[in-house]
């Protein structure tokens, strides 16, 4: 029995029923005068990543010619993604979390005010919430088994 627990521990899908929660943040009207500054993007982006509480893994940044910057900070909890088009002031944001512990709100509003954006449109999501469900009658059956199992071999 004692090694069944352990195996539902380590097999539970976080995030209420689904495998990850998303937040696509998108940003106009920016008046930082560091949208195209790549130094200041990734320190900023890696500081959203601190305040909302994730592990920060690694960072890929890169400057486009003539203008604009793509990036990600990967962080043990998953993502948070950027695209900007300094031309038009614009940056998309992407951050996705498969657990619990990352504040998703707090990532959003903190790049909202370091990006001084205009305004801001930000849709959330969970992800894979299907697949979730799936795992979870998967699991169970199998956790039946085990269980069984595990009771005739006391």
């Amino acid at each position: 029995m004692r090694g069944t627990a352990a195996v539902r521990a380590t097999d539970e899908v976080p995030g209420h029923g689904a495998h990850g929660s998303q937040v696509v943040l998108d940003l106009y009207d920016c008046e930082t005068p560091h949208l195209d500054d790549l130094p200041w993007v990734e320190a900023t982006l890696m500081e959203a990543a601190r305040v909302a509480g994730a592990t920060i893994v690694q960072t890929v940044f890169h400057k486009f010619a003539p203008w604009g910057i793509s990036g990600v900070v990967v962080i043990s909890e998953s993502h948070l993604a950027i695209h900007i088009w300094p031309e038009n002031r614009y940056a998309a944001v992407d951050i996705f979390t498969c657990g619990e512990s990352v504040r998703l709100d707090v990532a959003s509003a903190f790049l909202k005010r370091a990006f001084v954006a205009g305004s801001a449109v930000k849709r959330s999501f969970t992800r894979g919430d299907r697949a979730a469900a799936a795992h979870r009658r998967n699991k169970n059956v199998e956790y039946g088994e085990r269980e069984t199992r595990a009771v005739a071999g006391s």
